[in-house]
Parts: structure tokens; C-alpha cells; sequence
């Protein structure tokens, strides 16, 4: 009761301020109706604070967000339902859900009235152009009675989570080198070898013996090919995520780490759209596998942060902690030539390995001479990713990812410099 005193209005406040002085008047001037009506001014609010005091402990609340998981940039759909669970109807509600800031203001919601074991539902929607994990909630709720003279404030302490995940973007399918790699019990599926004609190939890839070079492949896709080992085969895919924070440039959703972030999340669901097992490791120190569809990678995702800690060495350690072989997938900002050697670790197992080297310096403005040299660079660390076994898709500011790719699937990209290994390992054989 005494908190439902604290609550009285203005208008409350002034019917007891207007009992007070009636009540004076009376035993002034000695007339008894007067009384009688600073009784009744007086027990108004009174009886007013009792009946908003008794029905909030009468409310119940539900909270639903539909989706629960949303895509960066759009919107999602929170609805409210409120139930009457007491047999005397509501005044009027105001209805205040707590919000971040990055979802925007807090949603306010007027209800007339709520009858007896009544329910009413409201909705109101949110967007977020920042991934994350948001919490929605505690409902706040003022009620008020009919006359306006009591409101109190009651917080329901349900809170909700809205999961905002990278942007996902559709990919043009293609034939990924390396896609018949790997090994499982599951789904076992031989490669037969059946004569010259039918042979079944993979790219060439440094170590492999040249008496395997299979040349009317070689002359067919434009790709040094070599004659494929019988194994058991299953679909398996890696994708490594450079989270290094000196690595990347950019603030903001626009920053070139958010783009490696919607590019990750957009290649696991590719890949797992087309049976590969999948699996996610960052720098930051997280692996994860998707077992029952993309969610938890996504999920994932949402929440990845840039660490100051961290190097490519650890991140090739972390990779062949548990070395899987299939398809590595490898996101990475600026490199140095040395930092590309050493992702070299990562060609072990008969793993075929795709990198997207992103020149975070066209993420920000520099000088002509300044970009000349970052130009050089990023071009010389190109260069010692495609020498260190890996098919390498260079990437600048405003470069969208379908359009990029087609550029992972066998082609003429480092056939030059294959070839011409092939051929100086032949000639010294010789």
C-alpha cells in the first residue's frame, strides 16, 4: 500500500491537498457536509492507490520475436501479449520495453483497457545494422486506474535474446577444386579408375609424382591434372577466419573484418547447401562444427570480436590441432610474405586450399606513394600464397563475394606457375 501512495498522480495528489482543506474548512466554520465531502475527496485516491496496488500483481506477460535469428540489416518482429489475470478490469497501460541502443528507441504502447481475464497483444519491430546478441527486455508497465489519480510501475524480469547474424549473401554454384576430398565412415564412395579416357582426376598439387599427370584432362580444363587414388571420399570443408585486429581496417559495419565476417557466414551456408561437413575455426580461439544445419555457426559468427592476440602461426595450430583434410576455406586481412609461408602448415593431409586475401588498406584513404607500396605488398604476399600451395582470390573495398566466387573453382589461376614447376622438376628427373 505504501508503494501504491508513492504512486499517486498529480491529480491524486490534489484531491488529498483538497480533502485537507475541506476537512480545515469544516471545524472552522463548524459545517458538517463539509466534512463529508473532505471524506469523500480523501478516500477517492485512497481507494484508487488500493485498486492499482491489488491489480498489478494480476498481469502476466508473454514476449515472442519472430525470427528469432535475423540477418544484419533487416528487421525483426517482437510481440507482446499481456493477459488480465484478476476479475477486475485494468485502467489504462502504458507498456516500455528496455532496448539496446543499437536496436533503437524504446518502443512505447498505450492500452486502453484490459477486462476481466482479458488478453491483448501488440507488436512493434527492431532492426540492427550491427551483428550481435541483443536483449529485449524487462517489459516495464505503468498502470494507472480509470480516474488517473494512482500509477505504478511494475517490471516484468523476462528477457529475450535476438541474435543478429552476418549478412548472407546466395553463391553461384560452382565445381570447387578439391571437392572429392576427404575421408568419412558414413557416406563411403570409391573413385574408379577405368581407363585413359574415364579417368577420374583432381588438380595437381606440389609433391604429387608426375607419372600421375593425366594430359587430356590437363588439355581439356586448362589445369594440370593428375590420375585420382581410389579412397573413400566424403565432403569436408574448413573455413578459417583472420581475426587479427592489425590485420584489418575499417570502423563500423563497412570495416573489412565485418566483410570477412558476412563473407564466412555466406561460404558455410554454401557449403553445407551442398552436403559438405562443415566446420569453423577463428582466431579468437573458436572451432565448432555444424552438425544439424548452419545455425551454430552462424550463431557463431554473430559474435566473433577482433583480438589483439594472436598470429598466423596460432591460427595454423589451432587448424591442424585437428587436421581434417577436404577443403580449407582460409579469410584473411593483410598478410606479410612470411605469415603467407607459413600458412603452407595447412597443405598437409591432401587438403586443397582457397584463401581470400583482403587488402585491408583499400579500406581506407592513403596517399598515392603510401598506396603504391601497399599495392606491392599485398601483391608480393599474393604471390607467396599462391608459392605456398594455396589458390589465392585477392579481394578490395567494394569487391562483392558472388561475384569473386567463380574465381575458387578450377581455372587458369596459377596453372602458369604449376606448369612450369612440373617442368623444372621433369627436366632435373631427366
Amino acid at each position: 500500500m505504501r508503494e501504491a501512495l508513492r504512486g499517486l498522480t498529480t491529480r491524486g495528489r490534489s484531491f488529498l491537498a483538497a480533502a485537507a482543506a475541506a476537512a480545515v474548512s469544516a471545524f472552522v466554520l463548524g459545517e458538517r457536509d463539509l466534512l463529508r465531502v473532505s471524506v469523500l475527496l480523501a478516500a477517492l485516491p485512497l481507494l484508487a492507490a488500493a485498486y492499482v496496488g491489488r491489480s498489478r500483481y494480476k498481469l502476466a506477460c508473454t514476449r515472442s520475436l519472430d525470427p528469432g535469428r535475423t540477418p544484419v540489416g533487416t528487421s525483426a518482429r517482437v510481440i507482446l501479449r499481456l493477459q488480465n489475470l484478476s476479475r477486475l478490469p485494468t485502467g489504462t497501460l502504458m507498456l516500455e520495453d528496455r532496448l539496446p541502443y543499437a536496436l533503437g528507441s524504446r518502443p512505447r504502447v498505450v492500452l486502453e483497457r484490459l477486462g476481466a481475464h482479458q488478453a491483448s497483444s501488440v507488436a512493434y519491430t527492431v532492426r540492427a545494422d550491427v551483428r550481435g546478441r541483443y536483449a529485449i527486455g524487462p517489459l516495464v508497465i505503468r498502470l494507472t486506474d480509470p480516474f488517473g489519480l494512482c500509477e505504478l510501475t511494475r517490471s516484468f524480469p523476462s528477457v529475450d535474446k535476438l541474435t543478429v547474424i552476418p549478412q548472407v549473401v546466395a553463391l553461384p554454384s560452382v565445381r570447387l577444386a578439391g571437392e572429392y576430398n576427404g575421408t568419412g565412415e558414413s557416406r563411403a564412395r570409391s573413385v574408379a579408375v577405368h581407363g585413359e579416357d574415364d579417368a577420374a582426376t583432381r588438380e595437381y598439387r606440389r609433391g604429387d609424382d608426375l607419372r600421375r599427370v593425366h594430359w587430356r584432362s590437363t588439355a581439356r580444363t586448362g589445369e594440370l591434372m593428375v590420375r585420382r587414388e581410389e579412397q573413400p571420399w566424403e565432403s569436408r570443408a574448413t573455413v578459417v577466419l583472420d581475426t587479427r585486429l592489425y590485420a584489418h581496417r575499417g570502423e563500423g559495419p563497412t570495416a573489412s573484418f565485418e566483410w570477412a565476417v558476412s563473407a564466412a557466414a555466406s561460404i558455410a551456408v554454401h557449403l553445407r547447401q551442398s552436403g559438405y561437413k562443415l566446420r569453423l575455426v577463428t582466431g579468437s580461439g573458436v572451432d565448432v562444427d555444424a552438425t544439424d544445419g548452419e545455425g551454430l555457426i552462424l550463431d557463431t559468427l554473430a559474435d566473433v570480436e577482433l583480438t589483439q592476440a594472436g598470429d598466423i602461426s596460432t591460427l595454423v595450430e589451432q587448424v591442424r590441432r585437428r587436421s581434417d583434410g577436404g577443403l580449407v576455406i582460409g579469410l584473411f586481412g593483410s598478410l606479410t610474405v612470411p605469415e603467407a609461408e607459413v600458412l603452407s602448415g595447412l597443405r598437409g593431409n591432401g587438403a586443397t586450399c582457397i584463401g581470400f586475401a583482403i587488402d585491408s588498406t583499400t579500406w581506407v584513404s592513403m596517399s598515392e606513394q603510401d598506396r603504391a607500396e601497399a599495392d606491392k605488398a599485398h601483391a608480393a604476399c599474393a604471390l607467396a600464397l599462391v608459392r605456398s600451395g594455396w589458390r589465392s582470390v585477392p579481394v578490395a573495398h567494394g569487391d562483392g563475394l558472388p561475384a569473386l566466387w567463380p574465381a575458387t573453382a578450377r581455372g587458369s589461376q596459377g596453372f602458369a606457375w604449376r606448369a612450369a614447376m612440373a617442368e623444372t622438376v621433369a627436366g632435373g628427373v631427366r
